[in-house]
């Protein structure tokens, strides 16, 4: 399963995306008269009621192959994946860059990287948000990943006297 891309103002999949209900159709892609690809799409409807300040439908469209579930089913579960997908890209952005092919090491950096991402988070839940009603408000662009990245390798840098120049001496 993987989300179908919109692309373009008319045809494609856009001209799918009608109607008030979700539905499980066909659709092929052709490249040349002998180079086309057939595939299930699911068009999934979903009502914004306000919202974010939105009202109407929303379409999410959904490539699949051999799925036997319900439309809301492939809803829920692709935003389950989508919170995944973003815990890695957090993971890239602290992930520490290696040569080395031991991946007991390996291994230990992705886990490091996966530390640092969940103790931001744990500080922004914790210290960077306020209780309101119906949900926190969290001011993440007040301490973004980066700036917290950025204040440990300062700190480090001052624990630790990063050497910065070699003097050679001479004769």
């Amino acid at each position: 399963m993987m989300p179908a891309v919109k692309t373009g103002k008319q045809g494609g999949i856009k001209q799918l995306l009608k109607g008030k209900k979700s539905y499980k159709t066909t659709y092929t892609i052709t490249r040349d008269k002998d180079d086309s690809v057939t595939f299930d799409l699911w068009i999934v409807c979903k009502y914004r009621k306000g919202k974010r300040k939105k009202y109407g439908v929303q379409y999410f469209a959904y490539v699949t192959h051999k799925i036997k579930t319900n439309l809301n089913y492939i809803y829920e579960d692709y935003r389950k994946r989508f919170g995944i997908e973003t815990s890695y890209r957090l993971k890239n952005i602290c992930r520490i860059k290696t040569n080395n092919k031991n991946p007991v090491l390996r291994l230990l950096f992705v886990g490091i990287s996966f530390l640092l991402v969940n103790i931001w988070v744990n500080i922004l839940w914790l210290r960077i948000s306020r209780k309101r009603k119906g949900s926190r408000l969290i001011y993440r662009t007040l301490f973004t990943l980066k700036q917290m990245l950025a204040f440990l390798s300062q700190a480090l840098q001052r624990k630790y006297q990063v050497v910065e120049s070699i003097y050679i001496p001479t004769g």
